[in-house]
């Protein structure tokens, strides 16, 4: 059957953004990503493994789960195709008719099918298969097992499958279908089978109504932005994943396709852009991490289905976790939805993460934190790094000032005021000991230190202590020089991660020299904060500027071209998340 256009100006503003090369189709909390190769389908699951593979990131080369599906002719040979793409459904154009893919739900996919005869043939990754009237049930055995299973309404002329290797079977179907015939094709990690073909007319109405919903429901925003932005939503639903095992929340994946799991400071910047349209989900974002809390305080690195990450032994071996930013999350939270039983379900768990910092992390006893593993960080391989750890870095120790104030003002909301007053009595002293120990009036940075030696790089970390606030003018003022300095950070498309005049400048090199939207982000609310407005309103047109002009939104972006590094993820979390928060800033601006 031909499907019509989508009724929602949403939905036909999105046509053919989800290409199905490095853009696949999902639905919110699915593990099953769709792809194209030339004339054929491929099926990929957004879930790890480790168990069989004992490798963290094996998922990315694994094969797919379903590989080679095509469309065939009555003759048996190969159909070619042209797509058409929305966010609630696929359409593959053949000779023969238009064969539309939508998600019934997380785990099925329905397939409407064209009326005549032809047939369909793909490799399953199982080892077992058992075909039936309707259909067949398809079986992968052994640590990790997953299910599938396709059903058809369908007059079944043949059914014919045949094992082509230790876990690959053979499917070939050929149909002969009327109007309104489909195939349901269930791929799941439970016994029991979705086989119940729905009404197709149903289910597409019921998928195009669920993604319009989620677009009506964001505020508005400039028309320059408008496209990209609901782009953007499309990426903050779309990489949603359901709770399962240590995944105790519905929540936001730095990218379905290369960061299968939670990470933790990935999810505050989440929780920001879903603030503005479900509190919930977006205080999950922050749960999901509390919920792994280890018994010293200390919050996971990142946390998947199977387990959490906590400690690593490279680079170095050493605890890992991120940056300490979910009080600042959190009370930005709160100033939007003014929830106060959510801070106090969380107070207590940060009091204890920031002790974990104090207690673990500062093993010279001068007050200062040190990263103890690179990755601890957030800045994998950033040049700050390279003589090995553990670094007394400007970043982290902005970031307690951060937390530390943020805890002031949960506090003095739940009424402690006596414990508000200390925590803001220990941010100033800690933004003290920044000054007096890593601020360097010779080149205007605050310098990061291994066992109490500068190291010689220039990053724009050794400028973020302005974010607190609490820097006095002459300071300040050198550190946004720096910042602005065009030979230094303030490239076409700012902030370079490594100085420009700096030997390990790499523009394409993840944290050595490409531009995160996070890292902007964090510096353009620090310039506001310090009233600097029109370097942070200039700082925010050229990150969104950035972002705007590509087809896909991506982990990271070269400074100088704004083009998307070869390694950087596409359909990135965060990136989209504030760009939506800075899209809506501008916005707000613009109207006052």
């Amino acid at each position: 059957m031909d499907t019509l256009p989508p009724q929602s100006s949403f939905l036909n503003l999105l046509k053919n953004r989800i290409n199905l090369r490095q853009i696949p189709f999902s639905e919110r909390g699915s593990r099953i990503l769709i792809f194209t190769n030339e004339n054929r389908i491929i099926f990929r699951l957004a879930e790890r493994w480790i168990k069989r593979d004992q490798i963290l990131s094996a998922y990315r080369r694994r094969e797919p789960i379903i590989d080679n599906w095509q469309f065939l002719n009555k003759d048996g040979q190969p159909l070619s195709f042209t797509t058409t793409t929305y966010p609630h459904r696929i359409d593959f154009h053949t000779e023969i008719g238009t064969f539309t893919f939508v998600f019934e739900d997380i785990e099925t996919v329905l397939i409407l099918l064209p009326r005549g005869e032809f047939g369909i043939r793909f490799d399953a990754n199982a080892d077992q298969a058992i075909s039936d009237s309707r259909g067949a049930t398809l079986h992968l055995m052994g640590n990790i097992r997953r299910n599938i299973a396709f059903t058809t309404n369908a007059k079944i002329v043949n059914n014919h499958n045949v094992s082509s290797g230790a876990t690959t079977q053979r499917i070939e179907l050929e149909l002969n279908t009327q109007e309104c015939d489909s195939l349901l094709l269930n791929i799941t990690p439970r016994l029991g089978f979705n086989r119940y073909i729905p009404n197709c007319d149903d289910v597409l109405k019921t998928a195009e109504q669920r993604w319009h919903d989620w677009f009506a429901s964001v505020p508005q925003v400039l028309d320059i932005y408008r496209e990209t932005y609901y782009y953007a939503w499309w990426i903050m639903r779309n990489g949603l994943i359901s709770t399962r095992f240590y995944t105790t929340r519905e929540a936001m994946t730095p990218s379905k396709m290369y960061y299968v799991g939670v990470w933790q400071w990935d999810a505050y910047f989440h929780a920001l852009a879903y603030r503005y349209v479900d509190k919930r989900l977006a205080q999950d974002q922050i749960r999901v991490v509390l919920d792994h809390q280890l018994s010293d305080g200390m919050f996971p690195d990142a946390i998947h289905d199977e387990g959490v990450v906590t400690f690593l032994k490279t680079p170095v071996d050493a605890a890992v976790t991120k940056p300490p930013l979910a009080a600042w999350a959190a009370w930005k939270l709160y100033k939007y939805d003014r929830d106060v039983e959510f801070l106090r379900e969380i107070y207590e768990p940060l009091v204890r993460w920031n002790a974990w910092w104090f207690e673990k992390n500062d093993v010279d006893g001068d007050g200062l934190c040190e990263y103890q593993h690179p990755f601890s960080s957030g800045l994998d391989d950033n040049p700050l790094w390279d003589d090995g750890m553990p670094v007394t870095a400007p970043d982290l120790n902005t970031y307690l000032v951060l937390q530390q104030e943020s805890l002031a003002c949960i506090a003095r909301t739940l009424g402690k005021r006596q414990e508000a007053e200390e925590w803001d009595q220990r941010a100033g002293q800690l933004a003290q000991k920044m000054i007096s120990k890593m601020w360097n009036k010779q080149t205007g940075f605050f310098d990061a230190l291994k066992n109490g030696k500068i190291i010689d790089t220039q990053t724009p970390f050794g400028l973020f202590p302005l974010i607190t606030g609490r820097m006095p003018e002459h300071i300040l003022e050198r550190l946004v020089k720096q910042l602005t300095n065009r030979r230094k950070f303030w490239s076409r498309y700012p902030v370079c991660t490594v100085a420009m005049d700096d030997p390990k400048f790499n523009p394409e090199r993840m944290w050595r020299g490409p531009t995160w939207v996070n890292i902007n982000y964090l510096l353009i609310d620090g310039l506001r904060r310090n009233g600097y407005n029109e370097i942070a309103k200039e700082l925010r047109t050229r990150t969104l500027s950035m972002v705007a002009r590509l087809d896909d939104i991506y982990e990271y972006y070269h400074p100088k071209t704004g083009e998307n590094p070869p390694n950087a993820a596409p359909i990135f979390g965060w990136s989209a998340a504030l760009f939506i928060d800075l899209a809506i800033q501008a916005t707000f601006d613009s109207s006052e």
